[in-house]
């Protein structure tokens, strides 16, 4: 079993940016000892029905790291998002920075490749992210040691990435009260995601927990913060001591009702390439609707 350096002494500044369109929450995570930070799951916008791309909630996510004088050197993806597209390559252009996923990337554009039938111009090695994090890598944020979990089940790329004191769980996890995400996309299952979470779970009760999304249950107000304590305790799928057999036959029955998330077209074609949009052959931005493909 992987051994994670996990430091409790650092605690990062943290600062979270919610996208109500796609019910996602940004990042600025600083290193308390410098001015270096990291995003993590930005967020681009798109107006689907119309075919137009804006950059509302990046350029706030930019004003705010030059408003307080930060140095940008990581953008983190924590996984290929199904809900919306990611910014990271029009947050680099203007404020620099590598962009890192799990290197399973390369398992999601092969999947995907074949379903958007992508051209062999399409490089399927995670070539346009600048890293690719295998599960206990380590990178720095300024003075701050950060490093990647490995949490599949979501997706087959899926990683927490933990700094200090705050770990960010991507879709691993919900809020207590709203659960855990789907496993029933291609590459997902209910049993690595069971795993998955307990490996979270394993970390120091007092470990904050961010969310990627939250959609505030039963018309409760949006929250995005919580503890592994709180998790182990309180969360509805998993906590309170649940058997993996009866989060398998949970998560499979109910993910069986789901629909497909509304963006999940644009945001695979655009997400795989790390926030680029595909082009045609005349080098037009053009995306791809698979007919019953998903």
């Amino acid at each position: 079993m992987t051994t994670y350096p996990v430091n409790m002494d650092i605690k990062p500044d943290v600062q979270a940016f919610f996208d109500e369109a796609t019910n996602t929450i940004s990042y600025i995570v600083k290193d308390p000892s410098s001015n270096a930070c990291a995003i993590v799951d930005s967020v681009m916008d798109i107006d689907y029905a119309a075919g137009r791309i804006t950059y509302d909630h990046a350029d706030e996510l930019i004003r705010q790291v030059e408003r307080q004088g930060l140095s940008l050197e990581w953008i983190i993806e924590t996984h290929v998002h199904a809900d919306h597209l990611s910014a990271a390559p029009y947050i680099q252009a203007r404020l620099g920075g590598k962009i890192g996923i799990g290197s399973k990337i390369m398992v999601v554009q092969d999947t995907f490749g074949k379903v958007f039938n992508e051209g062999t111009e399409f490089q399927r090695d995670g070539s346009q992210f600048d890293a690719l994090f295998e599960d206990g890598d380590t990178y720095q944020v300024g003075n701050m040691t950060a490093f990647a979990m490995y949490t599949p089940g979501h997706t087959p790329a899926c990683m927490v990435h933990v700094m200090g004191d705050a770990a960010f769980v991507g879709d691993t996890l919900f809020m207590p009260d709203g659960g855990s995400a789907r496993a029933d996309f291609p590459g997902g299952d209910a049993g690595e995601l069971y795993d998955s979470i307990q490996k979270v779970l394993a970390l120091p009760d007092a470990m904050r927990l961010f969310m990627c999304h939250d959609y505030g249950p039963n018309g409760r107000d949006i929250q995005w913060e919580t503890t592994v304590g709180d998790e182990k305790a309180h969360n509805i799928h998993v906590g309170g001591g649940k058997t993996k057999e009866e989060f398998v036959k949970f998560r499979t029955e109910r993910d069986a009702t789901l629909a497909m998330p509304r963006l999940i077209i644009p945001s695979l074609q655009v997400n795989m390439r790390a926030g680029e949009v595909p082009r045609d052959k005349d080098g037009n931005p053009m995306l791809k609707v698979p007919i019953n493909g998903l």
